[in-house]
């Protein structure tokens, strides 16, 4: 009994989200004026328009193109990195695996806004050594760099969890037929923590697709906007556009593709964070 009045709150708050994610679609294919005037109905009419202009004129078109690139670059990268990492420390017998592990979980705890500065300055002296010696510097190289810096300790952590689940057995068996190390990780244990793997992929990237803070210091040309920075310039320019239907089309666009993506993977989410705790 006590478990089902404590489902209630949870469904409230559910039913809450859905019906905002509802009503927020619903306005974004209002007018302007319509979204003042009865902001709670049925739209008349189907005003496309609004995506239209928020696509192209407020440039979310090409922040939408800059973050899907760097995104899954630095999603991808990650997950790279940190699975030999993670699997090096679970079955490293050395005495610093410990340590590094505990280094590690360490970084998950540092606040972003403690290295801001250091950040920009050393990304700043990268993109002058670059113009410098090559003459062409993209800020977008940097912020994937740092995205890629920044989310390692988490990724790495996540991933020494699943990798401990992992039968031992296995490896003797594959060490006793011939195979190296090498071979033996990337043509048993990596297929084994393929659920780790995908949940450790989609929660950078849902993580990455949302960042702004990092995207407004380091990058300053209109053209290489992240999407959150785009439909953060969007919004100024409502102030002087009134475009408030267009605006609610940008959020859409933001919002609509990490929901699609969570509402298709979700469940290797769930299982990936249940495989893991295992151990």
């Amino acid at each position: 009994m006590l478990a089902r009045l404590a489902r209630i709150p949870v469904w409230v708050w559910v039913g809450f989200n859905v019906a905002l994610l509802g009503w927020l679609a619903l306005t974004s294919l209002k007018p302007s004026r319509e979204i003042f005037d009865n902001p709670f109905s049925l739209p008349t009419g189907v005003e496309a328009a609004n995506y239209d202009s928020a696509w192209t004129v407020s440039e979310l078109g090409q922040g939408f193109i800059n973050s899907l690139f760097i995104v899954a670059i630095a999603s991808v990268a990650v997950v790279a990195l940190a699975a030999p990492a993670a699997y090096m420390l679970t079955r490293s017998t050395t005495w610093t695996a410990s340590p590094l592990t505990t280094f590690f979980a360490v970084g998950m705890g540092i606040p972003l806004q403690a290295v801001i500065i250091p950040i920009f300055v050393m990304t700043t002296q990268i993109s002058s050594f670059a113009n410098d010696t090559f003459g062409w510097w993209d800020d977008r190289i940097s912020l994937t760099i740092v995205y890629i810096a920044m989310s390692l300790p988490f990724t790495v952590f996540l991933l020494t969890g699943f990798f401990r689940t992992l039968p031992e057995d296995l490896e003797e068996a594959a060490a006793l037929d011939g195979a190296t190390g090498l071979r033996t990780f990337v043509r048993i244990m990596l297929p084994l923590a393929q659920p780790g793997l995908i949940t450790a992929l989609i929660l950078n990237i849902v993580s990455l697709w949302n960042e702004t803070l990092l995207a407004l210091i380091l990058i300053t040309d209109n053209e290489q906007y992240t999407l959150p920075q785009a439909l953060l310039g969007l919004y100024q320019t409502m102030q002087y556009t009134s475009n408030w239907g267009g605006l609610f089309a940008g959020v859409v666009i933001v919002v609509v593709p990490i929901l699609a993506i969570y509402l298709w993977l979700g469940r290797r989410i769930i299982e990936g964070l249940t495989v893991g705790s295992g151990k």
